[in-house]
C-alpha cells in the first residue's frame, strides 16, 4: 500500500544527503539532469523559490524512489509545486508503481500544506487517478551521436547540411569555458533571443548557480565572428548525453550560420567526452523551433507531463503561446531591450 510507505524531506543543500542522491541518480539510466539535487537547488538559489526533494524508503538505506520538487510562487502566475523547476524533464523516480504512488500522493499532501493549486510532474510515471496526463503540447529530440564529423553531417538531412558546411566554411572562432569570459556574452546573448520571442528572461543568477553547482557536467559553447559574440550555448551532461539547454545569439548569427556552428561544436565535443547521445530538448508543437530540430534529424517523440489541480482550482497555465498571452508577448516584444531585461527577471523567476 501507498500508504504504508515511509516518505521524508530532504533539503537538497543537506551536505551528505545531496551526495547519497547524487550517486542513486547517477546510477539509474532513467534520470535526467533534472532530477539532481544539485539542479532543483541551483535553480532554487538562482530565482529565489524553494527546493524539496521527496524521498521513499528506509532512510538509512538505499532510497526506494524519489521526487525532486521546486515550491513555485509567482504574483502573476500563483503558486505549484513543479518537477522539476525551470527544466523539461524530472518527475518520479522509482521502480515500484506502489513506491511512485506513494510520492505522488506525498506530492499532493505538501501541495495542500504549502496552499499550492497545481503540482506538475514532468516525466515520469502516470501517477493514476486524480491526476491529468497530456502528451499533446511538447515533442523530445534525441539522437544518437555519429562516430566522427564526416559522419555527423551525413547522418543532417542534404539540405541544413549545407547550411551547416556553410557556417564552418566562415572560419569562426569557437571556444568552450565556464567562467565570466563566457558567462557574461552568454546572457546578454541569450537576453536578445529571449526578448525577441516576447517573453521575460530569466535571473542571471540561475545561470550562474547552474553552471556553479554543475561544475564539469556544464560548459558554455561561445562562437564568435571577427571578435563578435555570435552565437553561445550553455550545454549539460548527464550519463551517457550532452543537452545544449540554453541558447542565445546575435541578429548577426543566422547569415553567419554561427548557430549551426555551435550545435555541430557541441555533438563533436560530447564525442570527445565520451557521449552516446545528443539531447536537443524539448520544443512546443508546430513550433519553429521544433521545424529547426527536425532539419538537424532529429524525430520528436511526445513528452508526456502529468498534472493534478486541487478540488475547485485550474491548472496553471504559463504556456506563451496559449491564447491569453498572445498580446502580452506583443506587448513584451515592443518594450525596449533595457527595460525588458530588468524586469524579465521579476517576472520569469514565478514561471519555473
Amino acid at each position: 500500500m501507498a500508504g504504508d510507505i515511509p516518505i521524508y524531506e530532504i533539503d537538497p543543500d543537506d551536505p551528505r544527503a545531496r551526495a547519497a542522491l547524487e550517486r542513486w541518480i547517477a546510477g539509474r539510466a532513467d534520470a535526467t539532469p533534472f532530477h539532481r539535487p544539485a539542479w532543483i537547488g541551483a535553480v532554487a538559489r538562482g530565482t529565489g523559490q524553494q527546493a524539496i526533494m521527496l524521498v521513499a524508503g528506509d532512510m538509512a538505506g538505499t532510497p526506494a524512489g524519489i521526487l525532486p520538487l521546486n515550491l513555485i510562487h509567482s504574483p502573476l502566475f500563483g503558486r505549484a509545486l513543479v518537477s522539476s523547476g525551470f527544466a523539461v524533464d524530472g518527475g518520479i523516480l522509482a521502480d515500484d508503481p506502489a513506491v511512485a504512488a506513494a510520492l505522488a500522493d506525498a506530492a499532493v499532501r505538501l501541495a495542500a500544506r504549502r496552499v499550492c493549486p497545481t503540482v506538475e510532474l514532468r516525466g515520469g510515471p502516470s501517477p493514476g487517478p486524480g491526476w491529468h496526463t497530456s502528451a499533446k503540447a511538447y515533442l523530445g529530440f534525441v539522437r544518437p551521436l555519429a562516430a566522427d564529423d564526416q559522419a555527423e553531417l551525413e547522418a543532417i538531412p542534404r539540405k541544413h547540411r549545407a547550411e551547416v558546411r556553410k557556417g564552418l566554411a566562415n572560419d569562426l572562432d569557437i571556444r568552450f569555458g565556464r567562467d565570466a569570459a563566457f558567462r557574461d556574452p552568454f546572457y546578454a546573448l541569450y537576453c536578445r533571443s529571449v526578448h525577441n520571442l516576447g517573453t521575460p528572461v530569466f535571473p542571471r543568477a540561475m545561470f550562474d548557480e547552474v553552471l556553479d553547482a554543475f561544475g564539469e557536467d556544464a560548459e558554455i559553447v561561445l562562437v564568435s565572428g571577427q571578435g563578435q559574440p555570435l552565437s553561445a550555448v550553455l550545454a549539460l551532461y548527464h550519463g551517457d548525453r550532452i543537452m545544449p539547454y540554453w541558447q542565445g545569439a546575435d541578429r548577426d548569427a543566422r547569415l553567419a550560420r554561427a548557430n549551426e556552428v555551435a550545435y555541430f561544436a557541441l555533438m563533436r565535443r560530447g564525442r570527445e567526452r565520451g557521449c552516446a547521445q545528443f539531447d536537443f530538448g524539448r520544443s512546443k508543437v508546430g513550433t519553429g523551433t521544433a521545424a529547426y530540430k527536425k532539419n538537424w534529424g532529429f524525430e520528436g517523440v511526445p513528452l508526456a507531463y502529468h498534472i493534478h489541480a486541487a478540488p475547485g482550482h485550474e491548472a496553471r497555465d504559463i504556456n506563451p503561446l496559449s491564447p491569453q498571452y498572445r498580446r502580452k508577448v506583443a506587448l513584451w516584444k515592443a518594450l525596449p531591450p533595457a527595460i525588458a531585461d530588468r524586469l524579465g527577471p521579476l517576472i520569469a523567476r514565478g514561471l519555473g
